[in-house]
């Protein structure tokens, strides 16, 4: 063995015997209270063992999880120790449901899904689409306002329908609207990944609880969907076609036919689907909550979009000039990031900040956490769109303190696309409407495999009277 080799050992060792502490965290004795917190209120549970420190390790019976609430710290799970990290709890159980798509995947599999779908997402062709999600976003408006004066409306669902009509027709050149059963599909998808963690595993799937009825019966129209969706594609080539689904099907190349290949093509399918469309319906719904919440903000919102836009459609060059609107976005994605945790398996020992983190643990990186954590934000439970606005000064601010699309070689690919998407149709919808919840109406936060309102989001719906706007003072 080389001299090199043995220095690289003594290190190794070394650190391993120096790094024998446990994380700290709550006492055993809160079995019974991290468990219930567990099934019906994991922000808590995640949020409020955040004072422990930036490494908290949480042991819920024969089980525990290491939770990362520090900006270098979650560096160093999701890039530079990445190759270490495999996906982790909810993502392992969702794969019943999509199977190895991009979402649950790991090494070169995931890899080569990645190399499949980047050109997809290149900045010119999302340029290119920016008329076809303008186009939607106005569509939306109407259907909108259509309820007007007719009691609430589920702006959840709206977003739901609007992200994948969006989806539909920028990235497979295909109309989603005839499959009106996506959204709840995915729901009891996220429905029984969620159980199957917090029950770790434990309960048998052909039991015929109601959850799990759901699940099959999502999980079997989400197959027909996408085996409909390739087949179409197929008997229906695009010429040069450089959608989803041509790229899909020419990665399969001579495999297209065979079964192995239907399933793969089909996991990637559903999982662009997912992943597609439920983080920008998640932050769109925050977003028109929290304006809700603070008209000062709406007012300068629909100011900006007034000047910009006036009466017409939003193109692709005026993401340069909505920055308020472009800055609400963020601030929403800072408080209620849709991707609100990073959930890993480590494969081998690692350390972090002095701490032995053995083979096999639930690492799980907390953007949540992070991003209202008073060390790294003034005020941080304060909505405060401005923390984002040109000029601000973000230099004392660790780069990963705040990672609403995650970050490392898994940064989402899709976020150029769902950034234009999100500050297009808050624009549009803000300027023709006025969305307000009910009165005494409780709205609050379910960490599922995304942040979603719990119970969904019911709104009224009244126009606006732009002849009467005032232009509000910048505050």
């Amino acid at each position: 063995m080389t001299t090199g080799r043995l220095g690289g050992l003594a290190r190794f060792v070394a650190a391993v015997r120096a790094a024998r502490n446990v994380p700290p965290g709550p006492p055993r004795r809160a079995t019974l209270r991290l468990l219930k917190q567990l099934f019906t209120d994991r922000l808590t549970l995640f949020a409020g063992n955040a004072h422990y420190g930036g490494v908290v390790r949480i042991a819920i019976g024969p089980k525990s999880m290491y939770l990362i609430n520090d900006p270098e710290h979650a560096k160093h799970v999701l890039a530079d120790n990445a190759a270490n990290y495999i996906k982790g709890i909810g993502l392992r159980e969702a794969k019943r449901a999509l199977g190895d798509g991009l979402l649950t995947s790991d090494g070169e599999t995931w890899r080569a899904q990645r190399r499949t779908i980047q050109p997809v997402f290149q900045p010119k062709r999302i340029a290119r689409l920016a008329d076809l999600v303008a186009s939607e976003a106005a569509n939306l408006v109407e259907r909108l306002r259509g309820h007007e004066g007719r009691g609430t409306v589920d702006v959840g669902h709206e977003m739901t329908s609007l992200t994948l009509a969006v989806l539909g027709k920028t990235l497979l050149d295909r109309e989603l609207s005839e499959y009106t059963e996506l959204g709840h599909s995915f729901e009891a998808v996220q429905d029984q990944a969620m159980f199957e963690t917090v029950t770790l595993g434990k309960v048998p799937q052909f039991l015929p609880l109601p959850m799990q009825l759901r699940f099959r019966a999502g999980r079997a129209e989400l197959r027909r969907v996408a085996d409909e969706l390739v087949e179409f594609r197929i008997a229906n080539p695009i010429e040069n076609g450089q959608d989803v689904l041509s790229r899909l099907i020419a990665s399969a190349g001579a495999e297209v036919n065979t079964p192995a290949a239907r399933i793969r093509m089909r996991d990637e399918l559903i999982t662009l689907l997912l992943a597609g469309h439920e983080t920008t319906a998640s932050t769109l719904g925050w977003a028109f909550h929290m304006l809700d919440e603070h008209p000062e903000i709406k007012a300068r919102l629909r100011a900006e979009v007034d000047e910009v836009l006036g009466d017409r459609l939003p193109v692709h060059e005026d993401l340069r000039r909505l920055t308020f609107t472009a800055s609400v976005v963020e601030e929403v994605m800072r408080l209620y990031p849709p991707v609100w945790l990073l959930p890993r398996i480590a494969k081998e020992l690692d350390v972090i900040a002095g701490y032995r983190i053995p083979a096999g643990s639930d690492v799980v990186v907390v953007p949540y956490v992070m991003h209202r954590h008073p060390d790294f934000w003034d005020e941080p439970e304060r909505f405060d769109p401005d923390r984002f606005a040109p000029g601000a000064d973000t230099k004392s601010r660790p780069r990963y303190a705040y990672i609403p699309f995650g970050a490392g070689p898994r940064f989402c690919v899709g976020n150029s696309l769902g950034m234009m998407e999100a500050v297009f149709v808050l624009a549009l919808v803000v300027r023709e409407l006025d969305l307000a919840k009910p009165p005494g109406e409780k709205v609050s936060a379910e960490g599922m495999l995304s942040l979603r309102v719990r119970g969904g989001l019911r709104m009224t719906v009244r126009s606006v009277d732009r002849r009467r706007q005032a232009a509000p003072r910048a505050a």
